[in-house]
């Protein structure tokens, strides 16, 4: 029986194993055993699956909560740490994640786009720096990561193994979100 649920976790696995070159309403129908026109019964199209499926996995993210304004950078660099381990899980989200608009956010996006928010907010940003401070965490997280994921991806595709260990790329990665951090921070110090 088809259901849109189903349907999101059959793009789920095809996306995760083969990327996004390779999800198609035809190819996902015949994942399902059912023809690609009784897919549109459930979702207008592939576009439709590919935001409902990054929302699926933006529900995996968790963004710890800042009690006092002095927790907030710990709780950015953690939520951009498992904004990454989820990008990671996932490689195809990397090449998608910049060109979700305001329209199409599903609640999981939502909800953690409304507690990244929170954190500068209890950081103490003013109301008009703590969106763009969030976004550009963000932006550094999904930029430094695609490279990453591409990179990973290629070499699951070619039966390589990776040259790089993986704690000089975490090392790398957080260098990065540290300094972002304290660009922030030292912002926060002047508003």
């Amino acid at each position: 029986m088809l259901s849109r649920a189903r349907i999101v976790a059959a793009a789920l696995r095809l996306l995760d194993a083969e990327g996004m070159e390779a999800l198609s309403m035809r190819k996902l129908g015949a994942e399902m055993g059912a023809a690609a026109t009784s897919l549109y019964r459930h979702v207008t199209g592939k576009d439709e699956v590919i935001e409902l499926a990054l929302d699926e996995v933006c529900g995996e993210l968790v963004v710890p909560a800042a009690d006092a304004p002095g927790d907030w950078r710990e709780a950015v660099s953690r939520s951009g740490h498992n904004l990454r381990a989820m990008t990671l899980r996932h490689p195809w989200v990397a090449s998608v994640l910049g060109q979700v608009g305001p329209a199409h956010l599903g609640p999981n996006l939502m909800r953690m786009s409304e507690r990244m928010l929170a954190l500068f907010q209890t950081a103490g940003f003013p109301a008009s720096e703590a969106a763009p401070a969030m976004t550009a965490v963000v932006s550094y997280v999904v930029g430094a990561t695609s490279g990453e994921a591409a990179h990973l991806s290629r070499i699951a595709r070619g039966g390589q193994s990776e040259r790089n260990p993986r704690a000089l790329r975490d090392e790398n990665f957080d260098y990065g979100l540290q300094r972002i951090l304290d660009g922030l921070q030292a912002r926060l110090a002047h508003a």
